[in-house]
């Protein structure tokens, strides 16, 4: 493998990681609209700031209230998934051609 090959080996590692460390920030986000920590906590409002401007975004597009459930960090989670799966895969396949 070359040494462009065994970079893109790397960006899929750490895209992988990034994704995976997103994900579980969004189930944080969502866990906290039950438990309602303190707004004012450094770390609680960094979740909000990166999860907020996207779930916002999916809720502009698509209903995604049902009741008093909101499906936007569901949808959001499937997304990351789905992008998490198909670029991971892309890199790889993109390194070993290389």
């Amino acid at each position: 493998m070359s040494g462009t090959g065994t970079f893109l080996v790397y960006l899929a590692k750490v895209l992988n990681l990034a994704l995976t460390i997103y994900f579980w920030v969004i189930f944080a986000r969502a866990l906290f609209s039950w438990i309602r920590p303190n707004p004012y906590n450094p770390l609680i409002r960094l979740v909000y700031r990166l999860v907020d401007p996207v779930t916002d975004r999916i809720r502009r597009m698509l209903p995604t209230r049902l009741g008093m459930v909101d499906f936007a960090p569901f949808l959001l989670m499937i997304l990351v998934i789905f992008l998490q799966e198909l670029l991971t895969r892309l890199l790889l396949q993109l390194a070993i051609r290389i």
